[in-house]
């Protein structure tokens, strides 16, 4: 007969047995965590590449404010970017980008305006939120953290700004906590910055007239047919205005190429301040101008038009060389409303151009320095 086993033994079986159930309670343990481990990683490679395949700086910032705080599970996050002579504001509004598209984008104007505590900011800083050192970083944001990490995000041994990243969990950014991960994602968003705000630039110059810095004719051209084809989709109406400097030549031989330059300048930069962000100014040569009004009403356009007149006729224009002059513009407008806004897009893009060019002849022919509207 088999002897059946002692005490002894059984304590032994049992205590073996209980150390397995523990040993593989640690394994599924371990097993878990490795996967929520690798969802992370996955979360975050998949991050990483919606960074860097992003081709616009709309698009890049979107991915900074909804991608990076949906995957990180952060509740405040801020961008600030070095915005040294304004040259980033021009840009956004060359991009059609309203600031409040992006309220959590911040503009400094200076590293010093990064300093926190009276430091520069060079590694990042995290800890416990603090309304007076660290304020500014989330002034936009409805509710503050309760911790935070402001991260500097360098390229090339320059600061271009701060990604604020905040937390209503106190622990989630501790002093003593490593930055490894936060530092490569603010290297990674550096980089994108840079690609982006170059590649805008680059673009700008293509579509941009050099000397009056606003859209050059093609790049018109190319907005009253996209222009024309949104007014279809959401129903509602466009103007475009052809204006033409009166008697330029004069200036060009009274005061020189430099003074009409300067007055070109002028013209350009007095037109766009009557315009909103989504209106459209070019220059199409020469002393001529076209401005695409959209989503706007006739009586809203004749406002508009009277408005850029008076804006040049009433103020002297100084130049450079040769002192001042008066000069005046004739402006011709043409309207298309929802319910005229039919055929070809192209075709209905040149007989909107037409009109208004119509329109400034007869502004010419009637004493110039006047509107005259399209009867078409």
């Amino acid at each position: 007969m088999d002897k059946l086993p002692n005490s002894g033994n059984r304590h032994t079986v049992e205590a073996l047995q209980q150390e397995l159930q523990s040993v593989r309670a640690q394994l599924l343990d371990l097993l878990s965590e490795a996967r929520q481990n690798q969802e992370i990683l996955n979360r975050h490679q998949s991050l990483d590449l919606q960074l860097i395949g992003s081709h616009s700086f709309r698009e890049l910032i979107q991915h900074i404010f909804v991608t990076l705080a949906d995957i990180c599970e952060l509740d405040q996050v801020t961008l600030c970017l070095v915005n040294t002579q304004h040259n980033l504001q021009e840009m956004l509004a060359d991009l059609k980008i309203d600031r409040d598209e992006f309220p959590f984008l911040l503009f400094a104007e200076s590293e010093a305006d990064l300093r926190i505590n009276g430091q520069p900011l060079k590694k990042p800083v995290l800890g416990h939120y603090d309304q007076t050192l660290h304020g500014d970083m989330f002034q936009v944001c409805f509710e503050a953290p309760t911790s935070m990490a402001i991260i500097p995000l360098i390229r090339q041994s320059k600061l271009l700004g701060s990604l604020n990243l905040g937390s209503e969990d106190p622990l989630r950014f501790s002093v003593d906590m490593a930055t490894d991960f936060v530092e490569r994602l603010a290297s990674i968003i550096a980089i994108c910055l840079e690609n982006v705000i170059n590649s805008e630039r680059l673009t700008q110059i293509g579509l941009t007239d050099a000397l009056t810095n606003v859209s050059n004719r093609r790049h018109v051209e190319h907005r009253i047919l996209e222009e024309i084809g949104r007014a279809r989709r959401q129903h509602y109406g466009i103007a475009c205005m052809y204006l033409d400097i009166d008697f330029f030549k004069n200036i060009n031989d009274q005061h020189g190429h430099q003074g009409g330059d300067d007055v070109l300048r002028e013209v350009a930069k007095r037109i766009k301040a009557e315009l909103r962000l989504s209106d459209t100014i070019g220059r199409f040569g020469g002393e001529e101008f076209v401005v695409l009004l959209v989503n706007t009403t006739h009586r809203n356009a004749v406002l508009v038009a009277e408005r850029i007149r008076n804006s040049i006729a009433s103020k002297p224009f100084l130049l450079h060389q040769s002192g001042a002059c008066d000069v005046t513009i004739s402006i011709g407008m043409a309207t298309l409303s929802d319910d005229h806004n039919l055929g070809e897009i192209e075709s209905a893009a040149k007989a909107l151009l037409l009109r208004a060019d119509r329109a400034l002849y007869e502004a010419k022919e009637q004493g110039r320095n006047c509107v005259r509207e399209s009867a078409g």
